[in-house]
């Protein structure tokens, strides 16, 4: 079986981040079912904003045209981000991602169990002939995971190659870009993923 956190890319350049949230339960069974239940939840990234409570930004999955998607995330599907914050322009005020891997492990009777999701920054997929439309550049992952190990049960967030996308931007986008991403991990991503950790795993 593959460790999840070997599905997290390697970090080479910029910066990076995790956000980690953990709930114990009484018996391994108990765990197993908040295990499926965040899992669940992370799947359902329409809902994210729900899960994460007031003040959080709205996600949205499509598909690769950018048509909403009414159904559980799989992979090469895309999601948008609508940020509590100026929108790019190469976004439509929408910053965009692709799930580029899926990875499961589901056994009740195993030692441990998990699900991850890797995403990437891409382009506008309503206006493909643009710019990455993220606050990042394409070399940058976020990777959700919710895992159990015996009755415990945690869910995270891990940034890698956080880089700000100012390459082939226009000044408006380049600038926007610089300061979220520059304050991400303190200003708009680090509250919300912190709370989209918290979320997926209450009862």
């Amino acid at each position: 079986m593959t460790n999840a956190f070997e599905n997290i890319p390697e970090q080479q350049k910029g910066e990076q981040t995790d956000f980690i949230h953990f709930a114990d339960a009484e018996t391994r069974q108990k765990a197993h079912n908040l295990f499926l239940l965040a899992k669940e939840r992370l799947k359902d990234i329409s809902n994210w904003h729900q899960i994460s409570g007031p003040g959080s930004s709205k996600f949205s999955l499509t598909d690769a045209q950018g048509n909403e998607l009414y159904r559980m995330a799989q992979k090469d599907d895309y999601f948008y981000i609508d940020l509590p914050a100026p929108g790019s322009i190469a976004g439509s005020g929408l910053d965009w991602v692709m799930i580029e891997s899926i990875e499961e492990h589901e056994d009740a009777n195993a030692e441990s169990e998990f699900i991850t999701i890797t995403v990437r920054p891409v382009v506008n997929p309503r206006k493909p002939d643009t710019a990455i439309a993220n606050f990042y550049d394409h070399s940058a992952t976020n990777t959700f995971i919710v895992e159990r190990y015996l009755n415990h049960v945690s869910a995270a967030v891990h940034g890698r190659n956080e880089v700000p996308n100012t390459k082939d931007t226009n000044i408006f986008d380049t600038i926007r870009n610089t300061i979220i991403a520059l304050t991400a991990s303190v200003g708009l991503s680090g509250p919300q993923w912190k709370a989209l950790v918290e979320g997926l795993l209450k009862e």
